[in-house]
């Protein structure tokens, strides 16, 4: 069947159609995406501006009309941590559902780890063993350990590469003691987290997912995305480590015409490198594995399991 992805994230609203039955992997057939940057639309109290609100609006409205265009049969819509802690997340819900009819799924940080882990499961198989997953989003970070489809451990954190880079970094190139305070902030947050991981045992596996992972993979020499899914593509720490100075003393502009790296998210890389460089660190991860699949895939995964246990 042709199923609709709506996935209202806090960098980008993406609306991936797939085709797609139990027992077999999900085939893209057509993207329709807008780099929003929810997480960077917030007014002084936390709010989705009235500009991001409608931006959002019309773009869920043109999903749906190519949703009817290209046959799809049923629409999975959700959003993520952008609108679950926005101080109007509720009154934009409100909206989306009365302007466009869709009434958007808000998906708890448990839920964006989990459902990101069973992707990474699936994509390796039980050969990868004990799987440590690291996903960093626009708002959120989230980290997942275990050796089932289900996660052991399931954590969010207000990590994301978006909301951090809009709270510390206001500068371009940033002030170097600004940067200095985020890395300090981020290590903090990631350590209380480190024991509860680590009681699980040391993983098999490493699994990076999401543009950032990519990005970061990408200007440390790992294959381009038009190679395909299949090729491996790892990110060392040693590369990143080395890469952590040029980036910080880059501007954005500069930054946009690395490797791989959209004009975009350019932005963004910086503070997304900090939490990478900071969670592997920590965690002790010296090289991780890119995974392409990560949370749409992990949404529609579930689904399938759902109506194959209806029938």
């Amino acid at each position: 069947m042709r199923l609709g992805v709506l996935d209202v994230g806090s960098n980008t609203v993406h609306f991936l159609v797939v085709d797609a039955h139990p027992g077999a992997a999900p085939v893209p057939a057509y993207s329709h995406k807008i780099e929003l940057r929810l997480a960077e639309l917030l007014d002084a109290d936390g709010a989705i501006s009235d500009e991001g609100v409608e931006q959002l609006v019309e773009m869920v409205a043109s999903s749906m009309r190519v949703a009817e265009d290209k046959g799809v049969e049923e629409v999975l819509p959700f959003a993520t941590s952008a609108v679950r802690e926005a101080a109007n997340g509720e009154e934009v819900l409100k909206r989306v559902q009365r302007e466009t009819e869709v009434g958007l799924r808000v998906l708890s940080g448990g839920d964006e780890a989990r459902l990101t882990f069973l992707a990474a499961r699936r994509w390796y198989g039980w050969s990868a063993g004990r799987l440590l997953l690291l996903d960093i989003g626009g708002g959120s970070l989230e980290i997942a350990c275990g050796l089932d489809e289900q996660p052991d451990s399931a954590v969010s954190l207000p990590l994301g590469a978006g909301r951090l880079t809009a709270a510390w970094l206001p500068g371009d190139p940033p002030d170097p003691e600004d940067v200095r305070r985020l890395r300090r902030h981020v290590r903090a947050e990631i350590a209380r987290t480190v024991a509860e991981v680590s009681r699980l045992g040391t993983p098999d596996r490493v699994v990076g997912t999401s543009k950032t992972f990519k990005q970061l993979a990408r200007i440390t020499g790992a294959a381009r995305e038009a190679d395909g899914p299949y090729l491996p593509r790892k990110l060392t720490r040693g590369s990143l480590a080395a890469w952590m100075p040029r980036l910080a003393a880059m501007t954005t502009q500069q930054r946009a015409l690395l490797p791989g790296v959209s004009p975009g998210r350019a932005r963004q890389l910086l503070a997304g490198a900090l939490v990478a460089d900071g969670a592997m660190d920590l965690f002790g991860v010296d090289s991780l594995d890119i995974c392409p699949w990560a949370l749409r895939e992990g949404l529609i995964l579930r689904r399938l399991d759902q109506m194959e246990a209806e029938h």
